[in-house]
């Protein structure tokens, strides 16, 4: 029996098969759940194309949060296909060019306020979305990158995620008297097509291994997979608020 043997998934954020929403899509079906992806504007085509990679039994479903009544036109779908949600993935960001770079303080409003509102407010979006069918024991679990420090050209994104992680603790809060869980997964950088858009993303990579205790592999998505799934799973029944390092232990390191 898998981790996730008989559950029902809803995971956002599938591009490519690049994508660390598609290793926790892939690696969820493998340990049993049923999975349903959702996408938005442009790229909801590449993710109907994707989705036949995992088989044509996952349904694609449009879900751009930035629109308000999406939320409930795909809970009602969900609804209607499954009658409950066991686990959500949050795995979606974006931020504008000028968001992201060299020059923190040239960013204007205009452009913070699509990144928090796609990055951040999101996560809001997500659990008054779903948490209306999701049972006591059920999972939210959001893809993060640790923003305790300020990186390289990561900018107002880095803003945004300190924000999501602010989001997922008062979830945790909101939601936890309703038996729902909220975690994040603060991932090492891997590359996928989002982080091909940051600027300077190879200053990461160039770091990561060699400070990483564990080593670290920018190829490699099955860590953060395993993670995510395992917070969606019952394994971690008095979990929530937290954020869960996957980065070869490079968090933890001084210098």
């Amino acid at each position: 029996m898998g981790l996730l043997e008989g559950k029902k998934i809803v995971i956002t954020g599938v591009l490519t098969s690049d994508s660390l929403a598609f290793a926790v899509a892939r690696l969820a079906i493998d340990q049993g759940a049923e999975v349903v992806l959702t996408g938005a504007g442009r790229g909801l085509s590449l993710t109907t194309r994707t989705a036949r990679k995992l088989g044509d039994a996952v349904p694609v479903l449009e879900l751009d949060v930035t629109v308000p009544e999406h939320g409930p036109t795909v809970r009602d779908e969900v609804e209607r296909m499954w009658g409950r949600v066991d686990g959500v993935l949050h795995a979606i960001g974006f931020a504008p060019a000028s968001c992201l770079g060299d020059d923190f303080l040239e960013t204007p409003w205009e452009d913070v306020a699509v990144a928090i509102h796609v990055s951040t407010f999101s996560l809001k979006m997500l659990a008054e979305t779903f948490a209306p069918l999701m049972p006591p024991g059920s999972s939210i679990v959001g893809l993060d990158f640790d923003n305790r420090q300020a990186w390289p050209a990561y900018n107002w994104m880095g803003v945004a995620k300190s924000g999501l992680q602010s989001v997922s603790r008062y979830l945790a809060r909101d939601l936890g008297p309703k038996g729902i869980r909220c975690n994040l997964v603060a991932a090492g950088p891997i590359r996928t097509v989002a982080a091909k858009s940051i600027p300077g993303f190879a200053l990461f990579e160039d770091v990561w291994d060699g400070r990483a205790p564990l080593g670290w592999d920018v190829h490699d998505r099955e860590p953060v997979a395993r993670a995510c799934v395992a917070l969606m799973s019952d394994y971690f029944p008095a979990t929530t608020g937290e954020i869960v390092h996957v980065d070869g232990g490079y968090h933890a390191m001084g210098a």
